[in-house]
């Protein structure tokens, strides 16, 4: 099937997050693929690169952003350049705006429509999701419905992602793409490939998610303190000021900064975070919300075991290695399992970055009709579930 062009709707990049880094290894892998592609410009609201409303992306950046980038899309399509035989893909399906593009398909001749793929990363009917605490729940949802009435497919970062989109009634073509974007050259060379040996790294253990309900900092927050004077540092690390969707927890952080326990880095540029989890011997996660995440494979990549629970898409992500997973809610496994983690390096690190080092080639693959081995819309879909993908 292939495709002439691939118009690259990016995300607006933010200090604190992935999307600094997100334009950058898309284009090294369409460059790799010989892909000829258009990354569609928009404009950002300020220069701070910095999310100040809202908790995964800044409220009004994020649509300020998006919608500029699909009025230049609109006007690339009215001038011709964007035709049948293209591709528009947006790295986020939720992109303000995007109710144009069936509004002008359906008015236009079916050999000028571009095919129209979409990468999904939080969901609805997730009841851990930011959207049911701000209350959003409901007209996301019929957002996500609108969207499948037109797109060409959906690309989901896991097994489980898929199994929800089923049970929400999702009518596209879903793909499961097993991974997130990533680089992980990219991101050894923001050390200088200079990966810490083990012997020098810190006896630290460090938090790299949201300060948000849906993180559970809770939990991290009981392990702090059941390792209170054991010489294991427990350090959470944040590219902006500590925010969160719940003063409690950031009284309860500053409690136990107070008290030695817990050690806050905010404000933290992009290489000084990863220079702090190159000098680190554990990345914890205790997110029940997570469908995959970017944190496991930069600390993977960097030589720093990594830590979450067997929940969701974890066991994919993990390839179902239980050592480095624990039962939900159980702070006596996380505790076991982190000591073992604390002593030697995983005998298994490095793989879960090399697995989602090749997520974007999946992504252009599926794109080219290349990846029908990953389309998920038969009845059998939960067999795929339990397999290893690496």
């Amino acid at each position: 099937m292939g495709f002439r062009k691939l118009f690259y709707m990016g995300l607006e990049p933010y200090e604190g997050r992935y999307t600094l880094q997100l334009q950058e290894w898309s284009e090294r892998a369409f460059k790799r693929k010989g892909i000829d592609y258009v990354v569609v410009p928009g404009e950002t609201i300020d220069n701070t690169k910095a999310i100040s409303v809202g908790q995964v992306l800044d409220a009004h950046g994020r649509s300020y952003f998006g919608m500029s980038q699909l009025m230049n899309l609109v006007q690339m399509m009215r001038n011709g350049d964007v035709t049948g035989e293209d591709v528009v893909f947006f790295e986020d399906m939720f992109q303000p705006g995007i109710e144009s593009l069936p509004y002008i398909m359906d008015q236009i001749p079916v050999e000028q429509r571009p095919r129209v793929w979409i990468r999904c990363l939080a969901q609805a009917i997730d009841p851990d999701d930011f959207v049911h605490v701000w209350g959003m729940s409901k007209w996301m949802s019929l957002y996500e419905e609108m969207c499948n009435e037109f797109v060409t497919g959906v690309l989901a970062s896991n097994e489980e992602m898929v199994a929800n989109m089923k049970v929400a009634n999702w009518k596209a073509p879903l793909y499961n793409v097993s991974g997130l974007a990533f680089d992980k050259g990219e991101v050894q060379e923001r050390v200088n490939n200079n990966i810490k040996p083990w012997a020098e790294r810190a006896n630290r253990v460090v938090f790299a998610a949201r300060w948000d309900q849906e993180k559970q900092p809770d939990f991290y927050m009981d392990i702090a303190e059941q390792y209170a004077d054991t010489g294991v540092e427990f350090a959470v690390l944040q590219g902006g000021p500590l925010r969160s969707n719940d003063q409690k927890y950031i009284d309860r952080a500053n409690s136990l900064a107070q008290k030695g326990i817990l050690t806050l880095h905010e404000n933290l540029k992009k290489e000084q975070y990863y220079d702090i989890v190159n000098d680190s011997k554990v990345l914890f996660n205790c997110a029940l919300q997570d469908w995959t995440s970017n944190t496991v494979s930069e600390a993977d990549a960097l030589g720093c075991n990594v830590l979450f629970p067997a929940y969701r898409s974890f066991p994919e992500v993990f390839a179902n290695d239980h050592t480095r997973m624990y039962i939900p809610w159980s702070v006596d496994d996380a505790a076991d399992k982190l000591n073992r983690l604390l002593e030697a390096p995983s005998m298994n690190l490095g793989k879960i970055s090399d697995w989602t080092n090749g997520t974007i080639d999946r992504y252009i693959d599926i794109m080219s009709g290349e990846g029908e081995q990953w389309r998920r819309d038969s009845v059998d879909y939960r067999n795929y579930t339990s397999q290893s993908k690496y």
